[in-house]
């Protein structure tokens, strides 16, 4: 398992390739990798947003975000994880979270993933501020569900 928190752009498809390779007691034994990318949006709240502060609780982030995997490990055979997340200023396009599951199964894998980014949404210290057109900010104070 990985978690990294950080303040810049990234590539997910490379992270991934990187991770993998660092990982080779893993190799014939995944199955299956499901993975999610999560991107801004240039809308929310039926308002254009042109970028977002994330912020965090150094610490407290990271160890809430190893709960929600030893949470999913519990519940599905996992062979390994890797978490991104971005805080800093960022805009419409850019990446914001990546969330790789490897297991020797697919269902394992993408139920994993999904509980993993659920939980992040709803438990883990991010803050988030929106920037609108004409100069006005707001402070998100909740997570749109799944399907919105």
């Amino acid at each position: 398992m990985a978690i990294q928190i950080i303040d810049h752009a990234f590539d997910p498809y490379h992270e991934i390739q990187r991770y993998q390779s660092t990982q080779p007691d893993y190799l014939g034994a995944i199955g299956a990798t499901s993975i999610f990318i999560g991107t801004m949006r240039d809308f929310n709240q039926g308002s254009q947003v042109t970028g977002m502060s994330i912020e965090h609780y150094p610490g407290m982030t990271e160890k809430q975000l190893s709960l929600c995997v030893e949470k999913a490990q519990g519940l599905w055979s996992i062979l390994d994880s890797l978490i991104i997340h971005r805080v800093g200023t960022i805009t419409p396009n850019e990446v914001i979270v990546l969330i790789a599951v490897w297991s020797s199964h697919r269902g394992d894998a993408f139920d994993a993933t999904r509980y993993i980014m659920e939980a992040l949404k709803s438990t883990v210290p991010f803050w988030k501020k929106e920037c609108l057109d004409a100069d006005a900010e707001r402070w998100v104070t909740s997570n749109t569900s799944g399907y919105q």
